[in-house]
């Protein structure tokens, strides 16, 4: 699965604006809600919520892959928001975080989980790719960026 498999352009957000982290995963949880009701957006933020208890999600480098498992997602979805104000997200190197993907998956994708989580944090390792997101002028140009730097990274 490629973050094409997760994404849509609906769920990529340039200029978002958040004024916590407990903020941003709020507006995550919304993003990543399919279903688009009440009951299923709280269960994404408490599965969010529930993860960043264990430790901070930030990669560093103004990065961070908020993520969680919860029985109310089918099957696995991404948003992506480049934040206009970084936010405090206890990064490892001490830097707010003005990129962010966020990812839920259903409660029995163990591996799935660990192997997509795996595969996002190598790609947002690039710098070339975490310097093309941010001077990017769209949430289209986002979203283009994200769905093909695997296939030709040296474009952006």
């Amino acid at each position: 699965m490629q973050i094409v498999d997760l994404l849509v352009p609906a769920r990529v957000l340039a200029e978002a604006r958040t004024t916590s982290k407990k903020r941003l995963l709020e507006q995550l949880a919304k993003a990543l809600d399919e279903r688009a009701t009440p009951e299923s957006e709280r269960a994404i933020f408490e599965a969010l919520c529930k993860r960043e208890r264990l430790g901070s999600t930030a990669l560093g480098g103004g990065v961070a892959l908020p993520h969680g498992r919860s029985p109310e997602i089918t099957k696995p979805a991404g948003a992506f928001l480049r934040l206009s104000e970084p936010v405090a997200f206890d990064a490892p190197d001490g830097q707010p975080v003005d990129l962010v993907f966020g990812l839920v998956v259903p409660e029995h994708f163990t591996d799935q989980h660990l192997n997509l989580l795996a595969e996002i944090a190598q790609l947002f390792s690039l710098g070339g790719l975490t310097s093309a997101l941010r001077r990017a002028r769209s949430a289209t140009e986002i979203y283009e960026l994200l769905c093909s730097w695997h296939e030709h990274p040296a474009a952006a």
